[in-house]
């Protein structure tokens, strides 16, 4: 009589998840990397108030008053000014008109501690409405 061989009996089949979660994580290294977000903010609609059609049409534009500061000093309406000269000047269009605005223009050379004397002969002499702008010069 022949002997029969005994078959082992196949077990439950196994499913390694180490590949599938390096793929997956690779997935989101790759999505992570390739994203490019969208600037919520420049995509924003900016509605400006219609002008006033009671106001009068002869009404001349606020005065503006430019103030330089720059590496080598300062300026007033294009006019070089040193820091007392500038604390006059001020002063004077604060007893003309303090609401006037003042457009400050800093020089991307002059150093900080410039545009501060600057500021605080402004807060000094109460003129509130300021306007800084930087200037590549």
């Amino acid at each position: 009589m022949a002997r029969q061989r005994k078959r082992p009996e196949p077990g439950e089949a196994e499913l390694s998840m180490t590949p599938m979660i390096d793929v997956v994580f690779q997935l989101l290294i790759y999505f992570v990397v390739t994203n490019k977000p969208v600037d919520v903010i420049t995509n924003l609609d900016v509605f400006r108030p219609a002008p006033d059609r009671s106001a009068p049409k002869d009404t001349p534009p606020p005065n503006l008053v430019r103030l330089g500061v720059y590496k080598d000093g300062y300026t007033v309406n294009e006019v070089a000014a040193t820091l007392p000269v500038l604390d006059q000047a001020l002063a004077r269009l604060a007893a003309l008109d303090a609401s006037q605005t003042i457009m400050i223009t800093v020089s991307s050379f002059s150093e900080h501690g410039q545009l501060i004397k600057a500021l605080d002969l402004c807060a000094k002499n109460g003129l509130t409405s300021l306007s800084i702008v930087s200037a590549a010069n």
